[in-house]
């Protein structure tokens, strides 16, 4: 009991606040469990796609082939396909993590996957396309170089910083996926 607790205390204290103010805000927490269930189907059939992908991903993509455009002797060409990958990708962030592990599982290269997670959230092209209608091309394009070299300092000064035990320990914890 204590371990399913320790498993679920985010959900069961959304569930426990809710069913609070259900109970002294009976108005207010009926508008409360309407949207927490909105969110969670969304986060649900967000997800369940994301899932998908990533187990065909992983089936249907053999490990060679994901070494040999990621992988440790990739070199440019990993960082260039994982900065378009990142680009194109328009999932949630919190999607990005299980495509992250997939992806190091496969045998990519962590810098290529820290570059991969890093585009994902600075610089997709329907961000980009959004941010241009919203406030113009001249600033779009100004903050789209800025963040390339942005993301590429963050992902080469994380894999610097790691040590190769903590890369070792990293993969090795993906692995068991």
């Amino acid at each position: 009991m204590n371990k399913f607790i320790k498993k679920h205390v985010f959900f069961l204290s959304v569930i426990t606040v809710n069913l609070f103010i259900l109970i002294f805000f009976p108005q207010t927490g009926k508008k409360s469990f309407v949207f927490t269930g909105k969110i969670f189907s969304n986060f649900l059939l967000m997800l369940t796609p994301i899932f998908i992908c990533t187990g065909l991903l992983d089936v249907w993509v053999e490990k060679e082939a994901m070494h040999k455009i990621m992988g440790e002797e990739s070199g440019m060409g990993g960082i260039l396909v994982s900065f378009l990958l990142g680009m194109v990708t328009a999932v949630p962030l919190y999607a990005l993590l299980p495509m992250a592990g997939m992806l190091l599982k496969k045998g990519s290269k962590l810098l290529n996957v820290l570059i991969f997670i890093c585009s994902c959230t600075s610089i997709r092209i329907p961000l980009l396309l959004f941010e241009a209608s919203s406030m113009g091309w001249k600033l779009t394009i100004t903050r789209f170089i800025a963040n390339i070299f942005i993301v590429l300092i963050i992902a080469f000064v994380t894999d610097f910083v790691l040590t190769k035990e903590d890369k070792k320990e990293l993969y090795d914890s993906v692995s068991n996926l």
